[in-house]
């Protein structure tokens, strides 16, 4: 049975794209507007990470009320990247992130090669 093209999807309790730090993450802060670069840098903690960010559920305190760019379904619009490679790009920058963040071996990056190739179903 062949298997469709990846398509981009969030795992439980990952929290990788939590992790703000500016020096890490340049190119987010060269894509935003002014307002968006304010809100962004304001919601960095002194470790790097947003300070909505619960480390302990490993999860967003604000999820429902986050920034448009803290929604990977924004990253092909601010980096403009056309729609059909929104997903191929999502992915790669997810990959990206959780790599840094966790480490190549990472159970969260495996979670996350797992759901994005089909093995299995998105658990966000």
């Amino acid at each position: 049975m062949a298997r469709g093209k990846p398509s981009w999807s969030c795992i439980s309790q990952c929290g990788a794209c939590c992790r703000l730090a500016p020096d890490e993450r340049p190119e987010a802060l060269e894509v935003l507007n002014d307002e968006q670069r304010e809100i962004y840098l304001g919601l960095v903690g002194v470790d790097g990470w947003c300070r909505h960010y619960d480390s302990g559920g490993r999860r967003c305190r604000i999820y429902d009320d986050r920034p448009d760019f803290c929604r990977v379904t924004s990253l092909a619009s601010l980096f403009e990247v056309p729609p059909d490679q929104a997903d191929s790009f999502a992915i790669s920058c997810c990959h990206q992130q959780i790599r840094s963040v966790y480490g190549g071996r990472s159970r969260e990056l495996r979670r996350f090669n797992q759901i994005v190739s089909g093995s299995r179903k998105g658990d966000a």
